[in-house]
């Protein structure tokens, strides 16, 4: 498996150009899920972790049996996994993770419960000091949320930092945030941007050349530090915005063209999702349900 250098399929028949990516425009409906596998096969960075099944919502109790389970399914397609949460069964994520020899991008979920963000902070540490944490996120998007002020979020990423110097330490956000938070920005060891053109309501025909833009907003705020895509995906069901338009080929297309670019330009790109996940349909709308590789049964989609 080729984690990085051009996907194969480049340096065939396929034309791709650094800003539209592939052209679409002569692929057939067969040739594109074909390219769309083999795009699969060859290997992602990392993909975000999906865990809960039908009837379950954050909050809940994981299983280990559960965490296997779907973890065996993924391992094959990444390198890194990423992970929300270090409570209620997530902390059995980056643990398995380890035992399949894949790397961790591991976060600590905080929000407006200051006795559930101290069980996270504590978790993630404790994770981190049994070798399960390659990347310790703290928070994810909580600057967009509101959850916490910016000097409470600040207080739980230094407080990270000092408990785990040898880790890089991170907060994840969208891209535009670390321009509009030089404080926070300058806390973090790594720049974690999700970039989602889908939610701005661009075409798919625009989407690479929109992703491009965030990933540079981001690494323009970074001042140089290094910017992972800790988030970036495109739904293949459900509604529409704007120009945006949920489809199973714009899934596809934007899967393909994300995975060529990160490949092409060793652009670190965690894949969102793994798995639909229908409690997600309550925070989103129908098109919630719909971000997954596989569905809400396991099975690969294309």
């Amino acid at each position: 498996m080729s984690y990085r250098g051009e996907h194969d399929f480049l340096q065939n028949d396929i034309q791709y150009s650094d800003y539209q990516g592939i052209d679409f425009s002569k692929i057939s409906d067969k040739k594109l899920e074909q390219l769309w596998r083999k795009s699969l096969e060859q290997g992602m960075h990392g993909i975000c972790f999906s865990l809960y099944e039908d009837g379950q919502k954050p909050g809940d109790i994981i299983t280990e049996e559960q965490v296997r389970r779907r973890m065996e399914i993924i391992k094959p397609y990444a390198k890194w996994v990423r992970s929300f949460s270090c409570i209620d069964g997530n902390e059995h994520i980056p643990r398995i993770a380890k035992e399949y020899g894949m790397k961790t991008l591991v976060g600590a979920w905080l929000g407006d419960d200051p006795e559930l963000n101290e069980k996270e902070i504590e978790s993630l540490i404790s994770l981190a000091n049994k070798g399960y944490v390659d990347i310790a996120a703290v928070g994810n998007e909580v600057m967009y949320r509101q959850d916490l002020t910016e000097d409470e979020l600040l207080t739980f990423i230094n407080r990270v930092k000092e408990a785990l110097p040898h880790i890089p330490v991170g907060y994840v956000d969208a891209y535009y945030e670390f321009s509009h938070r030089p404080k926070i920005t300058e806390a973090c060891d790594v720049i974690l941007a999700n970039c989602y053109p889908y939610w701005e309501g661009c075409s798919i025909d625009n989407s690479l050349a929109h992703m491009q833009q965030m990933f540079g907003q981001a690494s323009d705020a970074g001042n140089g530090k290094k910017v992972i895509i800790t988030e970036t995906g495109w739904p293949s069901e459900g509604g529409s915005l704007k120009g945006a338009f949920s489809s199973r080929e714009n899934a596809m297309k934007y899967f393909i063209n994300s995975q060529a670019w990160s490949h092409k330009e060793n652009i670190d790109i965690f894949y969102f999702s793994s798995f639909d996940e229908s409690w997600k349909v309550g925070a989103e709308g129908d098109v919630g349900a719909y971000w997954g590789l596989w569905d809400k049964n396991e099975k690969l989609k294309f």
